[in-house]
């Protein structure tokens, strides 16, 4: 509907441009032929003041021959203002002119008179005094036919639907059907000073001119074929928003992953000052003693010292990369990776909370590498959340605050169990665990828990809730890197 709708407009619209265009046209040639009569007005008068009752045939045959060149002008008259003189008549003498004449030139105070031809002849007279002052001894006029005013090279009027007005400046009509009940489409007075005729034109439209039957067929089929192409393109979309679907979540967990690191930081302030807080102390202590030392002279035991704050130094450095690892946004990079290095990062970024809660972190790990195949800082943030949760747990506890960290091979995989004193877990909690937004704790985000689960799952592996005589533990299961795996074997 809304397609024909659209093509019904355009053939309005076509169609009334159409129409603009050729009354403009008309408009033109008509104006053209309006400033003409003027001309001939102004020769006529010369001839009549120099002699017109001594040479009617003079100006009779100046008269004639003015309307063979210009046959819309179908009558020409000349009458004596005090009625005395004979009047000249050249043309039409369907009608008593002469007191019509008379009465309009009388009227005129310079500029000529339009008057309608007094029959059903669609003409109208311009009539001028002559000469043209107060001292006036002739009444002037043209009779000018109204439909051959309008007669031109364009057979665009000839169609049914086009329609032309044309009337006197006081609205009196002169051509044209005024009684149909349509508006005008197009109104404009003649660019004539002394004969500024009123032109109007319309068009009438039925529903076959605004909705042609052949463009009508092409424009239903090129509907179909629309909407077969919108229908494969709507399924060529959805596949694309599932795709972008799909990359947005990935894109959605790496950054809750960074914002989760972020989020961390406050509650790791606290630990990291504790942390940096000792080698910077010994680097104090370490260089006033080199310091003395060096004002007496005992260079020799200047560079132990400086050896030593070069080693806390290194220790400082590495704790601070290790906080600027953690909190870097980055793309996931699979790599094989000792776990054992993961949870000593957690250690690090834990312990000074752990030492502010009076609570134990307890690590057992193997002598050798447990390598397994994963993203970095996504383990390190999967260990430091569970670590997190236990402190947080045995912080509730009025008994011994422990967390143990156990890292073991089971096979072909390596298993991490993070245990605490805590409370334990509810059990209308426990099944609902790693559910997005389900948490224990007051100001609780309860999506630690989720992300995690989801980043082991990214990994290979499985993060499980196991039994626990006391507190909670939560178990990580990884299979070995390959090359983990063979030298196992």
């Amino acid at each position: 509907m809304l397609a024909l709708a659209a093509l019904a407009g355009f053939e309005r619209n076509a169609r009334l441009s159409e129409l603009t265009t050729e009354s403009e046209r008309l408009h033109a040639v008509a104006s053209q032929r309006a400033d003409q009569h003027d001309a001939h007005l102004t020769a006529l008068s010369a001839i009549a003041v120099a002699g017109a009752d001594q040479r009617p045939d003079l100006f009779r045959e100046v008269a004639g021959a003015i309307m063979r060149f210009y046959p819309r002008i179908v009558g020409i008259s000349l009458v004596s203002l005090d009625g005395e003189g004979s009047a000249l008549e050249i043309g039409i003498k369907e009608a008593e002119l002469g007191d019509v004449i008379r009465a309009a030139a009388r009227r005129s105070t310079g500029a000529p008179v339009l008057v309608r031809y007094p029959s059903a002849r669609p003409a109208y007279l311009i009539v001028k005094r002559s000469p043209n002052s107060q001292a006036a001894r002739y009444g002037l006029a043209l009779i000018v036919d109204a439909a051959a005013l309008l007669d031109g090279d364009s057979r665009y009027w000839t169609h049914v639907e086009a329609t032309r007005w044309l009337a006197l400046p006081d609205g009196t009509p002169l051509f044209g059907v005024t009684d149909d009940g349509r508006a005008p489409n197009f109104s404009r007075a003649l660019s004539s000073g002394t004969q500024p005729l009123e032109l109007k034109t319309a068009i009438r439209m039925t529903a076959t001119d605004i909705l042609p039957p052949s463009r009508v067929a092409i424009a239903l089929a090129l509907i179909a074929l629309g909407g077969f192409a919108l229908r494969a393109m709507g399924r060529q979309r959805a596949k694309i928003r599932a795709a972008e679907a799909r990359a947005e979540l990935s894109g959605l967990e790496t950054r809750l992953s960074h914002a989760s690191r972020v989020n961390a930081l406050g509650e790791m302030a606290s630990g990291m000052a504790h942390e940096l807080t000792q080698p910077l102390t010994a680097i104090l202590a370490q260089a006033q003693a080199a310091r003395h030392l060096a004002a007496r002279g005992d260079t020799d035991r200047v560079a132990g010292i400086l050896e030593d704050v070069v080693g806390q130094t290194r220790r400082a450095s590495a704790i601070l990369d290790r906080l600027r690892t953690w909190t870097r946004p980055r793309e996931r990079n699979a790599e094989p990776i000792d776990l054992r290095e993961c949870i000593r990062v957690a250690e690090t970024l834990l312990v000074g909370q752990a030492a502010d809660l009076g609570a134990r972190l307890n690590l057992t790990m193997p002598p050798t590498p447990v390598t397994v195949e994963g993203d970095r800082v996504e383990l390190e943030q999967v260990l430091f959340n569970l670590m997190r949760n236990a402190l947080d747990a045995v912080a509730e506890s009025a008994g011994s605050r422990k967390i143990a960290v156990d890292a073991a091979l089971d096979g072909e995989m390596a298993v991490i169990d993070v245990s605490d004193t805590g409370p334990g877990i509810q059990p209308d909690v426990r099944d609902r665990l790693f559910t997005p937004f389900v948490t224990t704790r007051e100001n609780g985000t309860g999506l630690g828990l989720a992300l995690s689960h989801r980043l082991i799952e990214r990994a290979g592996g499985d993060l499980t809730v196991v039994e626990a005589r006391e507190g909670a533990r939560f178990r990580i299961r990884l299979p070995l890197a390959r090359v983990e795996r063979e030298a196992a074997e």
